[in-house]
């Protein structure tokens, strides 16, 4: 069963479109027979896409980190659980489990996490497609700067070419070829 990482953030978005979005994907990874890999906690946007996804009977793995069980509570519903001790270990962990990523809007730790694989794609440590899910525009700016680095030489255009944008779930997913 092909495997997909979400990246997102544990936070409660502001507007009620981020979370109805969320769980669109949650149930469109699940209903595409694809497995879910995430950060595993049972806060915000990411309770939400767990959840989505295990409503549709799929398949949901998290990643969680034991220093931050006080402010990420584990989601104890999940397919399975792993418990790791820092950060590096957890993104190590969910890219081990992927064949592809998708980047959800989210705050630093989600970009932290989008740049570190892409770096890694760029250098040739794997070849698993990368999304980014640009629900309203959110990634417009990062894009947007993305190509400038490439009109002023810093990336080149294979480099920018390996992401996948998407604004829809499913129109993602299969792009991804996961679906």
């Amino acid at each position: 069963m092909p495997s997909v990482a979400v990246f997102l953030g544990a936070r409660d978005a502001k507007r009620s479109l981020f979370k109805e979005q969320v769980e669109q994907l949650g149930s469109a990874i699940a209903n595409s027979g694809v497995e879910l890999v995430y950060g595993g906690s049972n806060t915000g946007l990411m309770r939400d896409l767990a959840d989505a996804a295990l409503a549709q009977g799929g398949i949901v793995r998290g990643v969680t980190i034991s220093a931050l069980a006080n402010k990420e509570t584990p989601h104890l519903g999940l397919t399975e659980l792993f418990c790791v001790e820092t950060m590096h270990e957890r993104k190590a962990k969910m890219a081990e489990m992927a064949d592809a990523f998708i980047v959800y809007p989210g705050g630093i730790g989600t970009l932290e996490e989008f740049f570190e694989v892409y770096t890694w794609a760029r250098l040739g440590f794997h070849t698993k497609p990368i999304g980014l899910l640009n629900i309203d525009g959110y990634y417009d700016s990062l894009l947007a700067l993305l190509d400038r680095s490439v009109e002023e030489g810093f990336m080149d255009q294979a480099g920018r070419d390996l992401l996948i944008c998407e604004a829809q779930a499913q129109t993602l997913l299969m792009r991804l070829k996961l679906s």
